[in-house]
């Protein structure tokens, strides 16, 4: 194909409809998963060389997304995970299975790390910070030491759109937090928190 074929410039346009919506690289047709599995080979190949960075298996991550392990930061991320445009991810961060990141997310694992178990639902624009720092009078914000306990959310948790998260936060198996929501305290299992800060809805069950 030349750079002038009708093809080239369609595949160019569904490259950019997956980066921003990465679930539907599941659904390919075959003609389409032959080119977007090598597409997604040669990437993420490029970028385990380039990080430290461990991928499963199935995966789709968006080339648009920023990326960064450095030594001491790994990222591991799960099977058929996917990862979608704009986000940025600074490790430590431990992604599982079946994971989805939406574009525009910022995950920062700050000194201790992000765990984040199978089936989590990011959705676009969440921020999670495993880091925060003093705030004393006696001296400027950016000389403030800082501190990193660590962000943790269980299994089939749902984050709606402009979530943030704090640091130290623990997130319930099968809790769902509302869009624009701030989470600064830890939300039990299965329940239904939304506000600013969150606080309970109901439960799910």
């Amino acid at each position: 194909m030349t750079e002038h074929d009708p093809l080239l410039k369609y595949r160019e346009q569904h490259k950019h409809r997956l980066n921003y919506m990465p679930w539907l690289y599941w659904s390919l047709k075959p003609k389409n998963r032959v080119w977007a599995e090598a597409w997604q080979k040669d990437y993420q190949a490029y970028l385990m060389e380039m990080e430290t960075v461990e991928i499963g298996e199935n995966c789709f991550i968006s080339p648009l997304a920023h990326i960064f392990a450095e030594p001491g930061r790994k990222i591991i991320i799960g099977d058929n995970t996917f990862i979608a445009a704009d986000c940025t991810l600074h490790g430590p961060l431990d992604i599982g299975s079946e994971v989805a990141i939406n574009h525009h997310s910022i995950l920062d694992g700050g000194r201790v790390g992000i765990k984040i178990h199978d089936q989590v639902r990011i959705a676009a624009y969440c921020h999670l910070y495993a880091f925060d720092h003093g705030m004393d009078l006696a001296q400027p914000i950016y000389q403030q030491p800082v501190r990193s306990q660590g962000i943790e959310i269980e299994r089939d948790v749902w984050l709606g759109a402009h979530v943030g998260v704090k640091d130290g936060i623990k997130i319930g198996a099968h809790a769902v937090v509302g869009m624009h929501s701030m989470v600064t305290k830890d939300i039990e299992s299965r329940a239904i928190v939304a506000g600013n800060p969150a606080r309970l809805i109901r439960y799910r069950d």
